[in-house]
């Protein structure tokens, strides 16, 4: 297996693991959102819709520092390797 199929399947890899990211994100932001704004009067729903809410929002900060980190990675290998 030559290295330019390694990376590809790292960068693949990488890629479907950080779009399932994204997509949990969004879930648990949606639901955090729904139970935060929910009519019903109990406030330890609400806690824990705003938690979600925070969480979901630290998450999605350090996917994406996390996804730009990887990606400057692969970058420069390609061009180490080129």
């Amino acid at each position: 297996m030559a290295i330019a199929d390694v990376i590809q399947l790292i960068q693949d890899t990488t890629n479907q693991i950080t779009a399932i990211a994204w997509a949990l994100f969004l879930l648990t932001w949606s639901i955090g959102w729904t139970l935060r704004g929910s009519p019903i009067p109990i406030a330890r729903l609400k806690r824990a819709g705003n938690s979600l809410v925070e969480d979901s929002v630290w998450a999605a900060f350090w996917l994406a520092i996390g996804s730009t980190i990887f990606n400057l990675i692969i970058y420069l290998v390609n061009i180490v390797t080129s």
